[in-house]
């Protein structure tokens, strides 16, 4: 059955399911291993318990998705080489040390140092546990500075050569290699919606506490009631700013891929005298047109040009076999865009709530909080699918067609794994989330117990127990 598929088509799903289940784990871990380190300090600063509490009670949480990220990371990055080995063979030249960075230099950063934050408050002191706790946090910034590097580098290459002879692509410039002309604008805005990704379920679980505990008619901890102020205070701060940052990105992106730019705006047309903004519509690749649009005139001319009048080019410039998948593209960015403002919105609303003196007894802003809480996870994923699917049909722009970079492999055989995949993630991760879920649904105590330790000295190995002292030993 599987013979009949498209043995590209395969790997590149393979590839989209494992990054994606991937990508949810760090875009959360990101976040909240620098709310981890903001709550230890606060802790250290002021000696008020709730933000201990706070901390105890996040940290097991993170130790468990940072598990599943490193897990599902090292399942995804084998597929360079078994799916994908002409690509790896021609881009690795240029893409290997910035990956070999992110392990040596983020990745034994995190892991280096996650150890001592989990279990070494009372054994190190409080200088080097908060340390190393800043230092987790910054190892995940440092890791998605290199990967997003590498990715960036396969949307705007710089600083390379092509060999003639072999067809490798042979650096050149480590520094344009690195910090290529997308990267920065790619590194803030999803650095910023790791943030927010974290805010946004850290404050969806303290809004369902509130609201579990006052229809008990309970008394909600403090703790519960500084987690949701301080979530909605990165809301409110941080959705805006993340807004302008994907301005800013996109115009970056129009100047050096506007054909992904045009799938985006589902403009197929060019518009010498101003485009309009498309709100609705059915993308038609086969026609070429936007069926059943419905659309602001000229007010894409006015964002990405800031010129009612300005003209804009559509895919009728481009060759039909350079076209982007229109209809994935034009979807998941709206899909971002609408999160992006209903973001906005609740922070915003917790703004007038706080100022109204009810940001802890208006039950809707709290009902809103919890179907916001995996907002962030669904417009980062929609995000990603849009910059991914908008480079098609290339893995390196403009040089390196996707399906030139597939290994030779027969479809049942590319298949078979993706079964396989489907079948072990879902298991393995579904039982991993659901754990987590089970953690969030209890609120952190007045007095959260920390990690437990089951022996004195050293852990020893699993089931192995040390023999009693002979008090004759040695006589």
């Amino acid at each position: 059955m599987l013979g009949s598929f498209d043995a590209v088509l395969l790997a590149r799903i393979q590839f989209a399911f494992t990054v994606s289940f991937h990508f949810l784990f760090p875009a959360f871990t990101i976040g909240l291993a620098s709310f981890l380190a903001v709550l230890n300090a606060a802790w250290l600063w002021t000696k008020n318990r709730k933000y201990l509490d706070l901390f105890r009670y996040w940290v097991k949480i993170f130790a468990l998705a940072f598990a599943m990220g490193v897990v599902s990371g090292i399942v995804m990055s084998y597929q360079f080489g078994t799916n994908w080995s002409v690509f790896s063979d021609k881009a690795g030249p240029v893409i290997g040390a910035p990956m070999a960075y992110e392990v040596l230099s983020a990745f034994f950063l995190e892991a280096g140092f996650l150890g001592i934050m989990l279990f070494g408050r009372d054994r190190v002191g409080p200088g080097l546990h908060m340390a190393a706790t800043a230092m987790v946090a910054f190892g995940t910034f440092l890791s998605a500075f290199w990967i997003l590097s590498v990715n960036s580098w396969m949307h705007t290459p710089a600083g390379f050569s092509i060999d003639p002879e072999t067809q490798q692509f042979v650096p050149e410039d480590f520094w344009q290699i690195i910090f290529n002309p997308s990267f920065p604008y790619r590194l803030a805005h999803t650095v910023t919606a790791a943030y927010l990704t974290t805010a946004f379920i850290v404050g969806g679980v303290g809004a369902w506490h509130l609201l579990r505990r006052r229809r008990r008619g309970e008394k909600t901890s403090a703790a519960t009631k500084q987690m949701f102020s301080m979530a909605m205070w990165m809301a409110a701060i941080v959705a805006p700013i993340q807004i302008f940052l994907g301005d800013m990105h996109g115009l970056n992106t129009l100047e050096h891929q506007p054909a992904k730019v045009m799938a985006m705006e589902g403009h197929y047309e060019s518009h010498p005298e101003g485009a309009p903004l498309y709100l609705f519509g059915i993308p038609n690749d086969e026609e070429q047109r936007l069926d059943y649009a419905i659309g602001i005139p000229k007010l894409s001319s006015l964002i990405l040009k800031h010129d009612l009048n300005a003209p804009l080019d559509g895919l009728d410039t481009i060759p039909d076999d350079e076209q982007p998948p229109v209809g994935i593209v034009f979807w998941s960015f709206r899909i971002m865009v609408a999160l992006g403002f209903a973001m906005l919105g609740i922070g915003l609303w917790s703004l007038w709530a706080r100022w109204r003196g009810g940001l802890f007894t208006m039950p809707w802003l709290h009902r809103a909080a919890v179907l916001m809480a995996p907002s962030g996870l669904i417009a980062v994923l929609a995000g990603w699918i849009t910059t991914e699917v908008g480079r098609q049909p290339y893995t390196v722009y403009g040089l390196l067609r996707t399906v030139d970079s597939a290994a030779p492999l027969d479809a049942p055989a590319v298949g078979a794994s993706l079964v396989a995949f489907i079948v072990i993630y879902f298991t393995v991760f579904g039982a991993g989330t659901f754990y987590i879920l089970r953690l969030m649904s209890r609120p952190p105590a007045d007095h959260e117990p920390s990690y437990k330790t089951t022996v004195d000295g050293p852990t020893r190995a699993a089931g192995i127990t040390p023999a009693p002292e002979d008090p004759k030993a040695g006589e």
